[in-house]
Protein backbone atom coordinates (compact mmCIF):
# COMPACT_ATOMS: atom_id res chain seq x y z
CA UNK A 1 0.00 0.00 0.00
CA UNK A 2 0.93 3.58 -0.46
CA UNK A 3 0.44 4.78 3.26
CA UNK A 4 3.12 3.32 5.82
CA UNK A 5 1.17 2.23 8.69
CA UNK A 6 3.48 2.64 11.91
CA UNK A 7 1.74 2.70 15.12
CA UNK A 8 -0.44 -0.42 16.38
CA UNK A 9 -3.32 -0.85 19.10
CA UNK A 10 -3.65 -4.84 19.95
CA UNK A 11 -7.37 -5.58 20.80
CA UNK A 12 -7.88 -10.20 22.25
CA UNK A 13 -10.57 -11.85 22.44
CA UNK A 14 -11.17 -12.53 26.21
CA UNK A 15 -9.79 -16.26 25.14
CA UNK A 16 -6.48 -17.51 26.36
CA UNK A 17 -4.67 -17.84 23.08
CA UNK A 18 -5.53 -14.54 22.25
CA UNK A 19 -4.46 -12.88 24.90
CA UNK A 20 -1.69 -14.76 25.02
CA UNK A 21 -0.67 -13.40 21.62
CA UNK A 22 -1.32 -10.08 22.56
CA UNK A 23 1.23 -9.78 25.41
CA UNK A 24 3.57 -11.55 23.01
CA UNK A 25 2.90 -8.57 20.15
CA UNK A 26 2.98 -6.20 22.35
CA UNK A 27 6.36 -7.13 23.55
CA UNK A 28 7.77 -7.22 19.84
CA UNK A 29 5.75 -4.10 18.86
CA UNK A 30 4.73 -1.41 21.65
CA UNK A 31 1.15 -0.31 21.90
CA UNK A 32 -0.83 2.51 21.44
CA UNK A 33 -4.53 3.53 22.67
CA UNK A 34 -7.01 2.66 19.88
CA UNK A 35 -7.86 5.93 19.32
CA UNK A 36 -3.92 6.75 18.42
CA UNK A 37 -3.47 3.82 15.96
CA UNK A 38 -3.08 3.75 12.26
CA UNK A 39 -3.71 0.56 12.38
CA UNK A 40 -6.04 -1.82 15.13
CA UNK A 41 -4.33 -5.75 15.25
CA UNK A 42 -7.71 -7.72 16.10
CA UNK A 43 -6.65 -11.35 17.73
CA UNK A 44 -9.11 -13.90 18.11
CA UNK A 45 -11.82 -15.35 15.64
CA UNK A 46 -14.69 -14.37 13.44
CA UNK A 47 -17.41 -12.84 16.24
CA UNK A 48 -14.66 -10.83 17.57
CA UNK A 49 -13.35 -9.19 14.08
CA UNK A 50 -17.14 -8.20 13.59
CA UNK A 51 -16.96 -6.88 17.04
CA UNK A 52 -14.33 -4.65 16.71
CA UNK A 53 -15.13 -3.75 13.21
CA UNK A 54 -18.31 -2.32 14.53
CA UNK A 55 -16.57 -0.11 16.88
CA UNK A 56 -14.45 1.10 14.66
CA UNK A 57 -17.08 1.85 11.72
CA UNK A 58 -16.39 5.56 10.76
CA UNK A 59 -13.72 6.14 12.55
CA UNK A 60 -10.70 6.37 9.51
CA UNK A 61 -9.07 3.25 11.70
CA UNK A 62 -8.13 0.19 9.66
CA UNK A 63 -8.73 -3.41 11.37
CA UNK A 64 -5.83 -6.14 10.44
CA UNK A 65 -7.16 -9.49 12.10
CA UNK A 66 -5.07 -13.08 12.94
CA UNK A 67 -6.90 -15.99 13.60
CA UNK A 68 -6.85 -17.18 17.34
CA UNK A 69 -9.86 -18.32 17.46
CA UNK A 70 -11.59 -21.35 15.45
CA UNK A 71 -13.12 -20.36 12.30
CA UNK A 72 -11.03 -17.24 11.32
CA UNK A 73 -12.57 -17.02 7.89
CA UNK A 74 -12.17 -12.82 8.53
CA UNK A 75 -8.65 -13.17 9.85
CA UNK A 76 -4.95 -13.36 9.05
CA UNK A 77 -2.71 -16.40 9.67
CA UNK A 78 -1.23 -15.59 12.55
CA UNK A 79 2.65 -15.03 12.83
CA UNK A 80 4.61 -12.67 15.05
CA UNK A 81 7.74 -12.12 12.18
CA UNK A 82 7.45 -8.53 9.67
CA UNK A 83 4.27 -7.93 11.31
CA UNK A 84 4.01 -3.56 10.04
CA UNK A 85 5.44 -5.11 6.94
CA UNK A 86 2.55 -7.59 6.47
CA UNK A 87 0.22 -4.63 7.30
CA UNK A 88 1.79 -2.55 5.16
CA UNK A 89 1.87 -4.65 1.94
CA UNK A 90 -2.16 -5.44 2.91
CA UNK A 91 -5.25 -5.42 0.47
CA UNK A 92 -8.05 -2.79 2.16
CA UNK A 93 -11.79 -3.41 1.99
CA UNK A 94 -14.07 -1.23 2.73
CA UNK A 95 -17.78 -2.00 2.62
CA UNK A 96 -20.96 -0.55 4.13
CA UNK A 97 -22.94 -2.57 6.74
CA UNK A 98 -26.81 -3.34 6.54
CA UNK A 99 -28.88 -1.08 8.81
CA UNK A 100 -32.24 -2.49 10.55
CA UNK A 101 -34.74 -0.86 11.69
CA UNK A 102 -37.62 -2.43 14.07
CA UNK A 103 -40.76 -1.60 15.15
CA UNK A 104 -41.48 -3.78 18.28
CA UNK A 105 -44.44 -5.02 20.10
CA UNK A 106 -44.06 -3.04 23.22
CA UNK A 107 -44.51 0.52 20.70
CA UNK A 108 -40.73 0.93 21.25
CA UNK A 109 -38.42 1.02 17.62
CA UNK A 110 -34.31 -0.11 17.25
CA UNK A 111 -32.09 0.53 15.06
CA UNK A 112 -28.95 -1.56 14.32
CA UNK A 113 -25.92 -2.37 12.15
CA UNK A 114 -25.09 -5.59 10.39
CA UNK A 115 -21.93 -6.21 8.68
CA UNK A 116 -22.73 -10.19 7.79
CA UNK A 117 -26.94 -10.37 8.01
CA UNK A 118 -30.01 -9.17 9.36
CA UNK A 119 -31.91 -12.34 10.58
CA UNK A 120 -35.63 -13.28 11.56
CA UNK A 121 -36.43 -16.19 13.78
CA UNK A 122 -39.81 -17.28 14.64
CA UNK A 123 -39.58 -16.97 18.54
CA UNK A 124 -41.70 -20.22 19.50
CA UNK A 125 -42.67 -23.49 17.85
CA UNK A 126 -44.95 -22.22 15.47
CA UNK A 127 -43.74 -21.13 12.63
CA UNK A 128 -43.14 -17.15 11.24
CA UNK A 129 -45.25 -15.53 8.99
CA UNK A 130 -44.24 -13.05 7.08
CA UNK A 131 -45.06 -10.92 4.00
CA UNK A 132 -41.82 -9.60 2.15
CA UNK A 133 -41.92 -6.35 0.37
CA UNK A 134 -38.95 -5.34 -1.66
CA UNK A 135 -38.85 -1.30 -2.78
CA UNK A 136 -42.47 -1.36 -1.63
CA UNK A 137 -43.46 -3.75 -3.71
CA UNK A 138 -45.04 -6.75 -2.25
CA UNK A 139 -42.91 -9.97 -3.59
CA UNK A 140 -43.93 -12.20 -1.16
CA UNK A 141 -47.59 -12.06 0.70
CA UNK A 142 -47.49 -14.34 2.81
CA UNK A 143 -44.02 -16.47 3.50
CA UNK A 144 -43.93 -19.03 6.37
CA UNK A 145 -40.96 -20.14 7.10
CA UNK A 146 -38.28 -20.97 10.87
CA UNK A 147 -36.68 -17.59 9.30
CA UNK A 148 -35.13 -15.07 6.75
CA UNK A 149 -32.43 -13.50 6.11
CA UNK A 150 -30.55 -10.62 3.99
CA UNK A 151 -27.12 -10.83 3.93
CA UNK A 152 -24.50 -8.98 2.38
CA UNK A 153 -21.53 -10.18 0.34
CA UNK A 154 -19.29 -10.44 3.76
CA UNK A 155 -21.81 -12.41 5.30
CA UNK A 156 -22.37 -14.97 2.27
CA UNK A 157 -20.04 -17.34 3.42
CA UNK A 158 -21.46 -17.46 7.13
CA UNK A 159 -24.80 -18.11 8.63
CA UNK A 160 -26.55 -17.50 4.87
CA UNK A 161 -24.20 -20.31 3.37
CA UNK A 162 -25.01 -22.48 6.43
CA UNK A 163 -28.71 -21.81 4.91
CA UNK A 164 -27.77 -23.01 1.70
CA UNK A 165 -28.19 -19.46 0.46
CA UNK A 166 -25.68 -18.48 -2.57
CA UNK A 167 -22.33 -17.11 -2.03
CA UNK A 168 -21.43 -13.51 -3.35
CA UNK A 169 -18.27 -12.05 -4.85
CA UNK A 170 -17.41 -9.56 -2.12
CA UNK A 171 -17.13 -6.49 -5.04
CA UNK A 172 -20.55 -7.75 -6.26
CA UNK A 173 -23.65 -4.97 -6.13
CA UNK A 174 -26.17 -7.57 -4.41
CA UNK A 175 -27.48 -8.83 -1.26
CA UNK A 176 -28.40 -12.35 -0.51
CA UNK A 177 -32.33 -13.11 0.55
CA UNK A 178 -32.83 -16.97 2.19
CA UNK A 179 -34.98 -18.42 3.83
CA UNK A 180 -34.47 -21.02 6.81
CA UNK A 181 -36.55 -23.90 6.29
CA UNK A 182 -39.41 -22.23 3.98
CA UNK A 183 -42.39 -24.38 4.32
CA UNK A 184 -45.04 -21.98 1.98
CA UNK A 185 -43.74 -21.59 -0.92
CA UNK A 186 -42.32 -24.91 -0.50
CA UNK A 187 -40.07 -24.23 -3.42
CA UNK A 188 -39.11 -20.87 -2.51
CA UNK A 189 -34.73 -20.61 -1.91
CA UNK A 190 -34.74 -16.98 -2.14
CA UNK A 191 -33.64 -14.14 -3.89
CA UNK A 192 -30.71 -11.81 -5.59
CA UNK A 193 -31.23 -8.03 -4.70
CA UNK A 194 -29.78 -4.97 -6.23
CA UNK A 195 -27.53 -3.69 -2.64
CA UNK A 196 -29.98 -0.55 -3.21
CA UNK A 197 -32.91 -1.58 -2.36
CA UNK A 198 -34.94 -1.39 0.84
CA UNK A 199 -36.82 -4.40 2.26
CA UNK A 200 -39.52 -4.74 4.32
CA UNK A 201 -40.88 -7.28 6.32
CA UNK A 202 -44.13 -7.55 7.92
CA UNK A 203 -45.04 -10.48 10.97
CA UNK A 204 -48.14 -11.48 10.01
CA UNK A 205 -50.16 -12.64 13.24
CA UNK A 206 -47.44 -11.86 15.48
CA UNK A 207 -49.19 -12.70 18.53
CA UNK A 208 -49.72 -15.93 17.62
CA UNK A 209 -46.30 -16.43 16.13
CA UNK A 210 -43.60 -13.89 17.77
CA UNK A 211 -40.53 -13.15 15.85
CA UNK A 212 -37.37 -12.16 16.87
CA UNK A 213 -35.21 -9.95 14.49
CA UNK A 214 -31.04 -9.88 14.62
CA UNK A 215 -28.11 -7.92 13.48
CA UNK A 216 -24.90 -9.68 13.62
CA UNK A 217 -25.16 -9.69 17.34
CA UNK A 218 -27.72 -7.39 18.03
CA UNK A 219 -30.98 -8.98 18.78
CA UNK A 220 -34.28 -7.73 19.10
CA UNK A 221 -37.45 -9.54 20.50
CA UNK A 222 -40.76 -9.75 19.47
CA UNK A 223 -40.97 -7.28 16.36
CA UNK A 224 -43.64 -6.39 14.48
CA UNK A 225 -41.97 -5.28 11.15
CA UNK A 226 -37.91 -5.07 10.14
CA UNK A 227 -36.77 -2.51 7.18
CA UNK A 228 -33.47 -3.68 6.17
CA UNK A 229 -31.09 -1.07 3.73
CA UNK A 230 -28.21 -0.76 2.96
CA UNK A 231 -26.26 2.40 5.58
CA UNK A 232 -25.53 5.44 3.68
CA UNK A 233 -23.05 7.02 5.86
CA UNK A 234 -21.39 3.99 8.05
CA UNK A 235 -17.93 2.08 6.39
CA UNK A 236 -16.22 -0.47 8.02
CA UNK A 237 -12.48 -1.00 6.92
CA UNK A 238 -10.55 -4.05 7.00
CA UNK A 239 -7.09 -5.41 5.96
CA UNK A 240 -5.67 -8.67 4.33
CA UNK A 241 -2.74 -10.50 3.55
CA UNK A 242 -2.65 -10.28 -0.77
CA UNK A 243 -2.11 -14.10 -0.52
CA UNK A 244 -5.38 -14.08 1.15
CA UNK A 245 -7.37 -11.99 0.49
CA UNK A 246 -11.50 -11.45 1.29
CA UNK A 247 -12.34 -11.81 -2.36
CA UNK A 248 -10.10 -14.77 -2.39
CA UNK A 249 -11.32 -16.56 0.45
CA UNK A 250 -15.28 -16.22 -0.97
CA UNK A 251 -14.07 -17.29 -4.54
CA UNK A 252 -12.76 -20.51 -3.17
CA UNK A 253 -15.29 -21.47 -1.17
CA UNK A 254 -17.51 -21.79 -3.98
CA UNK A 255 -15.08 -24.87 -5.44
CA UNK A 256 -15.06 -26.96 -1.79
CA UNK A 257 -16.53 -29.27 -0.09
Amino acid sequence: MSVSFQTLSFLASPAAEALAARDELIRIYGDVPARDADVIVALGGDGFMLQTLHSTMNSGRLVYGMNRGSVGFLMNEYRTDALRERINAAVENTFRPLRMTTTNADGTSDTALAINEVSLFRQSYQAAKLRVEVDGVVRLEELTCDGLMVATPAGSTAYNLSAHGPILPLDAPLLAMTPVSAFRPRRWRGALLPNKVTVDIHILESEKRPVNAVADNSEVKSVLHVRIAQSEHMTARILSDPDRSWSDRILSEQFED
